[in-house]
């Protein structure tokens, strides 16, 4: 039974039309990025449905030209989304964008690989071995993480897959030793400030919610998880017979930017024989700077550091697919994979060639091209904390360690039950001004307005900018 004939007209990749469209993809969005800072950073008036209002309710019977396709982005999806390239975007953490990156992107997605075995895209998998290693040792991460000293890493699509995988790694050694039906008996251990993806990926591997031991931090401490609060929760956990299992410490917590101390928990940790993983998905990168390493010292200590897995022998037997199909072929005549197989460093089977993409970035730029960057933001965050602590009207909640400042309105008298207010008031101004976006966060029972400067067109006129913006919108909050 033969196969259908390929209607001769549709050609999804044909070369010339490739050729045309990308460059009008392309042109449309070196328009967006000059003209970002027009629209209204996060648009105040929108509803819920109403772009399906918008939009047709089938899709299109016949294809359509790419300029009328540019044209409904232009007008139907750009005003309602929210500019996370836009320079005034302070929110969260931004998604720093680029050139590269954007280059690197398109490398990607045009060769189309899927290197979920060394055999079905050699290249693409070595290189990722190779880029895991130089982001190593630009973060200046023991040798015993890297892949040239038998350790190894890999470029997992969230914060959270790898924190998954490494959860899946832990309990599996641990119940190797300890047997299947002792999963009851395993702890796992993080802060008050551990971002949420945490107990999700706890959940998601068998660790019961009542064996989820979240600790909590203080303002002396710079909201670090300490290790004497470590000890002790473990110590009551093993008089009750319970298995601890996994600590994660945080280098640069999502609220506060708060830093555990890795050296000290990584003791604690192999005190019980725990997994220690080191969660630095956001500071993380600011160690390539050299004055911001001693943020991650004691790394040799862990397991894990960010998405760089110190033992893939642990996680590679968690997480292993091996049918027959999936095997390489001739590569070695000892019987055991020659090379990385990145689909047993992963949640998923199929994986994208995001190596590409990285590699990209640090040729185009290099190690001094993104320090620089680094320093950019850090010095901008640095005026932003400095000019805050100098207004009477305004206090810095946490010192700033990298380029997030947690700041908020003062109480103007002992027991100002309404302070909360007026700082919830004040963000949503800013916000529906449409002139920046930020986010808060609570600590303490106190409202927290964060201000994360990290885009990549946010330059310090912006800044300035923001903080004229709250020093009006203050005024008009105080009056009311």
């Amino acid at each position: 039974m033969g196969s259908l004939p390929l209607d001769a007209s549709l050609r999804p990749l044909d070369p010339v039309s490739f050729a045309g469209e990308s460059r009008a993809v392309v042109d449309f969005l070196a328009e967006y990025y000059r003209d970002v800072d027009k629209y209204p950073v996060r648009a105040a008036d929108l509803e819920p449905g109403l772009l399906r209002k918008l939009l047709p309710e089938v899709a299109p019977e016949n294809g359509e030209p790419m300029e009328d396709v540019l044209e409904d982005v232009r007008r139907d999806i750009l005003p309602g989304l929210t500019h996370w390239q836009s320079p005034s975007f302070f929110a969260y953490f931004p998604m720093n964008a680029s050139t590269a990156g954007f280059a690197g992107e398109m490398l990607s997605v045009g060769l189309n690989v899927v290197p979920f075995v060394w055999a079905a895209s050699p290249a693409a998998a070595e290189l990722e071995c190779v880029v895991v290693d130089w982001m190593g040792k630009l973060l200046g991460l023991p040798q015993c993480l890297l892949f040239s000293s038998g350790g190894g890493g890999v470029l997992q699509g969230s914060t959270w897959e790898a924190v998954v995988c490494t959860l899946a790694a832990a309990r599996d050694c641990a119940l190797a030793k300890l047997g299947h039906e002792s999963i009851m008996k395993l702890v796992v251990y993080a802060s008050d400030q551990t971002h949420v993806t945490f107990q999700k990926g706890a959940r998601l591997v068998g660790i019961p919610p009542s064996n989820f031991r979240v600790i909590q931090t203080l303002a002396p401490s710079g909201y670090g998880l300490t290790a004497h609060a470590v000890r002790a929760a473990v110590d009551r956990d093993v008089a009750r017979g319970l298995v601890p299992l996994y600590l994660c410490a945080t280098v640069g917590t999502t609220g506060l930017g708060a830093v555990d101390p890795v050296r000290e928990l990584g003791e604690e940790a192999r005190r019980h024989g725990m997994w220690l993983h080191v969660d630095a998905a956001y500071a993380g990168s600011a160690a390539i700077c050299p004055e911001f390493q001693g943020y991650t010292e004691g790394a040799e200590l862990a397991d894990s550091v960010s998405t760089n897995p110190h033992n893939p022998r642990a996680l590679t037997s968690a997480l292993s697919t091996d049918p027959e199909y999936l095997k390489n072929v001739g590569t070695n005549g000892t019987g055991k994979p020659a090379a990385v197989d990145y689909k047993d460093w992963q949640i998923s089977l199929s994986r994208r060639f995001r190596a590409i993409k990285l590699w990209v970035v640090l040729r185009r730029y290099g190690a001094v091209g993104l320090r620089a960057h680094i320093h950019r933001h850090v010095t901008a965050a640095k005026w932003f904390e400095r000019t805050v602590a100098a207004d009477e009207r305004f206090e810095v909640v946490v010192p700033r360690k990298f380029s997030l400042v947690c700041f908020r309105l003062r109480a103007r008298f002992p027991e100002d039950d309404a302070v909360d207010d007026l700082n919830r008031e004040l963000l949503a101004a800013v916000n529906e001004s449409g002139q920046a976006f930020m986010t808060h966060f609570v600590v303490d029972g106190k409202f927290v307005i964060r201000l994360a400067v990290g885009g990549a067109m946010t330059e310090m006129k912006h800044v300035v900018d923001v903080w004229e913006l709250l020093q009006g919108k203050a005024e008009e909050v105080l009056r009311r």
